[in-house]
């Protein structure tokens, strides 16, 4: 009853930006999206979460991320932001919207009880 689709990878240079968008969409009245956030994969690599923010707001990071990374909502629209700056090669990953309409939130939470969405590619070089 969750569809995710993720859209704003692309290549950049290390220090620079880009923000990632994830619209949600639910089908059924009596269903809410309790928990959302964004995890990356990167090869030869564990999947990693990113960052999360639950039905009130309250967001958390990764440490690798804390400080440059900052996770947002569209309430009216329904949409997730990822906004990341001063991007590091380290970044480089396919990053993941992720939803879970149960069971509470955290970035360190994502795993495979949640809907994921498609994913989009961020690369960033030197």
């Amino acid at each position: 009853q969750v569809q995710l689709v993720e859209s704003g990878g692309g290549s950049v240079q290390a220090g620079g930006s880009l923000r990632l968008s994830c619209v949600a969409s639910t089908y059924g009245s009596s269903i809410s999206i309790y928990c959302m956030g964004w995890f990356r994969r990167a090869p030869g690599k564990e999947r990693e979460g990113v960052a999360s923010i639950d039905s009130v707001g309250s967001t958390t990071y990764a440490d690798s991320v804390k400080g440059r990374f900052t996770i947002s909502k569209d309430n009216a629209k329904n949409i997730l932001y990822l906004q990341m700056n001063s991007l590091k090669l380290e970044d480089t990953a396919m990053y993941y919207c992720a939803a879970r309409t149960y069971g509470g939130c955290g970035h360190s939470s994502i795993d495979e009880s949640f809907v994921w969405g498609q994913g989009t590619q961020v690369t960033v070089s030197s």
